[in-house]
Parts: C-alpha cells; sequence; structure tokens
C-alpha cells in the first residue's frame, strides 16, 4: 500500500507518505511536493507510516529539503532516516520543534 495525502493549511501545505518510499512512488511524491513549493507556501513533508526508503527515496528526502520543504517523521525508522538525512534541516515529528509539550522537571 501506498498513500500521499495533501493538506492545505493557511500556514502552508502538509504531504503525509504511507507506505514505501521506492521506486515509482518516488517520482508521485516529488511531483507533489513541487506542485505544493508552487504555490509559494511553505511544504512540510510527513513520512508517517513509512515501512522502507531505499536509495532513491533518500535522494529524494535530500533534495526537497535543499528545497526548502521541511521532512518530519514518526516512528523509529524513518525518524533515525530523517536525522542522517540533514540534522539541521530535518527533524522527527515528535521534536519540541514540532509541538510536543516538554517534560516538566521536578
Amino acid at each position: 500500500m501506498f498513500r500521499v495525502s495533501k493538506a492545505e493549511e493557511d500556514s502552508g501545505t502538509v504531504i503525509t507518505i504511507d507506505g514505501q518510499l521506492s521506486g515509482d512512488n518516488i517520482e508521485v511524491v516529488g511531483t507533489c511536493c513541487d506542485q505544493a513549493l508552487s504555490s509559494g507556501k511553505p511544504v512540510q513533508l510527513f513520512l508517517r507510516d513509512v515501512s522502507a526508503v531505499d536509495q532513491a527515496g533518500r535522494a529524494l528526502l535530500c533534495r526537497l529539503a535543499a528545497k526548502g520543504i521541511r521532512v518530519m517523521a514518526s516512528g523509529v525508522y524513518t525518524a533515525y532516516l530523517v536525522g542522517t538525512l540533514n540534522p539541521a534541516g530535518m527533524e522527527p515529528a515528535n521534536s519540541s520543534r514540532t509541538g510536543e509539550v516538554p517534560r516538566r522537571v521536578t
């Protein structure tokens, strides 16, 4: 199963990926992101339930981040992958910059 969903929000566009980021799916994701960028609004790519990313998928994520797309991920595998690609430009979805409430130290 592979699914791409796109949500237009006031703050920008959120593209969510479920499935494998490999093979023919890479072109679909790239096209969707390029179309979203053409609006001039910020774009976020959320790897929600991604089970596998091949070398071409990793290359796509690097290219998209270089274009200014914010790449986020949930899950251990994709969060690690996103962190290794470009830690300064991409982050896991559970980081404090994406809305996690900081823990209070007592």
